[in-house]
Order: C-alpha cells, then structure tokens, then sequence
C-alpha cells in the first residue's frame, strides 16, 4: 500500500483519465448525466468505471439495473460490479447502494463517518486498468466535497464537468459549484445544460419547458467551455426503467437513443479540451 500522503492512491495507479460529475443544486440529473456518459465511452470501447459517492442519494445501481447486487471484499480491497464487458468496452460500478440491504434504507452519518466512507471508495477499489474513472459526487459544495478533494489532491484529475438546469435558481447554484472548484483547483472541464427542453415521445418537436440557454449564458459570463444542451427525452427513462426485461445489454440499447450521438459530441468537446492521460498505455 501507498505510505506516501503525496502520492496518488494506489487504487487509481492503473485509470488514465478522472473525471467528476458535480452540480450545486439537487435534482438536475446529474446522475442521469454520469449514466449516459459511461454508456456513451463504453459503447466507444473505453474501459470505464462509475463511482458513486452519493451517499445519501445512491440512485446509479437504479440507473444501471444493478439494484440488489452485492459485492465483496478480495485482499486487494472491493470488486466494482461489472456491467458490461464486450470487446475493449468495460464498464463496473460502485456504490454504496450495493452496501444497504434495502434501496428505502436511510444513511443518516455525521461528517466523520463520510468522510472514511468516501476516503475507502476512492482508496480501496480495485478497478484494475481504466481509461476513464467517472466519480458521480453530492449535490452542494458540503464536507463530502472537502472529503473528496483532499483525497484526489495527489491524483491529478482532469477536472469536473458541472450539470446544470437552464432556470435561474440552478445556475446560481451552480456558480457556487464553480468557485468551489477554482478553490480546491479542480480544473472546469465545462457546464452541460440538462433538461434542456421536453422532446415529445409521438413528434419529436422539443418544447422549452424549462426555459433554455441559462447554461450557455453561465459559460459566456464566466468564461467556462459549454459542452452541450440535453433534452428530457422519455425514451431514456422507459430505456432505465425496463432495462432488465430486454435481452440486448444496456449499451447496446443506448446506442439506438436520440441521446447517443448528443453524448458522443460531448465527449469529443472534452477530449479537444482535457488533459493528458495521467498513466502511460
């Protein structure tokens, strides 16, 4: 094991890229954000891992149909749940939803218990090699935040992609976020505009039922890469919510979505901008 506090953790020795999914406000999809991004990187043939540091709100085991999976601990540390494996695409997940025995349970721990849960998620996971590391955090800018900081600070992560909403009340929240990032110098890798638009299920037309462009208008303001616009589209939701009763893999599923090539600009907008593989192939 690593003794050296200024070396990043072994866990991560083997992952090429660490990229965080951050929002100042609950309740604006970010983690509908992370599971797309994972699907979309999978389906490109990336080797991807999801790591669910929501601890109060586990929602991705839902999003990947993995609700009532368990895992277990080896010598090296935790085994992520592998969802998808096919060709060069990897995709494993971890959660602390894997660790409740029931998805209503409530964690109800003071900081300090968060602060060692998060710290043996970032530390003891065997993800083994990765291309990308998506890390799905909380809402807010809380000591959860502070927690994950410190423990990435030898890590070198590329940065944070911010979710927002186009209202108002979100993007001020979201420029909390911001700031918080300049303070702990976590690069901005750039703000997705989520629920960006409604896009009808029957026509397709896109109605701008929660107003639209605040996210753009945020990057203009403050000089931030906007990465893109995603409308709620019911189809997704169907896709999350009856996964398990098809025969195809979720990827491959997610491929025949409106959504995918929205997804697959995003992520060349990231790789033009992002940094450089933190390990050599």
């Amino acid at each position: 094991m690593n003794t050296d506090n200024r070396s990043p953790p072994d866990a991560l020795r083997h992952v090429k890229h660490i990229l965080l999914i951050l929002s100042g406000k609950g309740g604006v999809g970010k983690s509908s954000v992370t599971t797309q991004l994972a699907l979309t990187l999978a389906a490109m043939g990336h080797k991807v891992g999801v790591l669910d540091i929501d601890l109060t709100g586990p929602s991705i085991p839902r999003m990947f149909g993995l609700e009532g999976q368990s895992i277990y601990q080896s010598d090296e540390g935790w085994m992520p749940v592998v969802k998808f494996k096919q060709g060069p695409g990897v995709l494993k997940v971890m959660s602390l939803g894997f660790l409740l025995d029931d998805r209503g349970s409530s964690v109800v721990w003071r900081g300090p218990k968060k602060t060692a849960m998060i710290k043996q998620f970032i530390k003891d996971v065997v993800w083994g090699e990765l291309d990308f590391l998506l890390i799905d955090t909380p809402p807010g800018t809380s000591d959860e935040h502070i927690s994950i900081a410190e423990e990435l600070r030898w890590a070198n992560p590329d940065g944070g992609i911010i979710v927002t909403t186009p209202q108002n009340v979100a993007t001020a929240d979201v420029k909390k976020e911001i700031n918080f990032c300049r303070k702990v110098n976590f690069e901005i890798l750039g703000v997705i505009e989520n629920m960006s638009g409604f896009v009808c299920p029957h026509c397709a037309e896109c109605t701008n039922i929660f107003s639209k462009g605040g996210g753009q208008k945020l990057c203009e303001d403050l000089d931030i890469d906007f990465l893109g616009s995603i409308p709620i589209d019911p189809t997704f939701v169907d896709l999350i919510e009856n996964q398990n009763s098809s025969n195809s893999n979720l990827v491959e599923l997610y491929q025949r979505q409106a959504l995918f090539p929205v997804f697959q600009a995003i992520i060349q907008s990231i790789h033009q901008n992002g940094a450089a593989p933190r390990v050599s192939s």
